[in-house]
């Protein structure tokens, strides 16, 4: 187990969950068994994993990677979530980076927060990394009567063989990790 154990490492030494150490195990698995994914898997870690329920009796695993590691898991992305979806049978995969939230300078502080940091980017950029490999066209915001807002969410039609099925996971997990709902939809081709 000390071997799987180096493919997650936790934030000041605290320990990982039974669940978090599956998801570890399947990468070490992977890393020794396919050899397509062998090379690319090498240098490659997670930082946690957690378990979302989806509409549906349905459930997602939200595998959380290192922001520097990205562009890595980008590379081997669609095949990497092919292997573990199945390994975890019935459950949708998403890898979704690492991001930090900074809380807006007091008024006298001479410290600048980086745009990257801020509430807005980071839930944007969350929403890119839940829908991946597919792009996102276009939003729009709807404000209703009551006072509450959803966002509508266009997504290439390209990669809708590839995403179509997994439209509510993508609703439910940003749901858990931002709060916001969300409507994914593909744009409406116009035949002229």
């Amino acid at each position: 187990m000390y071997t799987a154990r180096r493919k997650i490492l936790k934030d000041k030494g605290v320990e990982p969950t039974e669940f978090e150490d599956s998801v570890a195990q399947s990468f070490f698995d992977l890393e020794n068994t396919n050899q397509e994914l062998k090379s690319d898997l090498k240098d490659l870690y997670i930082n946690s994993a957690v378990q979302v329920d989806v509409a549906g009796n349905r459930k997602a695993v939200v595998v959380n990677v290192p922001y520097r590691l990205r562009k890595a898991f980008r590379k081997i992305h669609v095949r990497l979530v092919r292997e573990l979806e199945k390994k975890f049978s019935g459950k949708d995969v998403i890898l979704i980076a690492t991001r930090r939230i900074l809380r807006p300078p007091k008024k006298d502080s001479a410290v600048v927060r980086p745009r990257s940091r801020t509430l807005t980017a980071v839930h944007d950029a969350i929403l890119e990394d839940v829908v991946y490999p597919a792009e996102i066209v276009g939003k729009r915001v709807r404000y209703r009567l009551d006072g509450s807002k959803i966002m509508k969410v266009y997504l290439d039609p390209k990669e809708r063989n590839n995403t179509e099925g997994k439209l509510e996971t993508f609703a439910s997990v940003y749901r858990k990790l931002s709060g916001k709902d969300v409507v994914f939809e593909y744009p409406i081709a116009d035949s002229a």
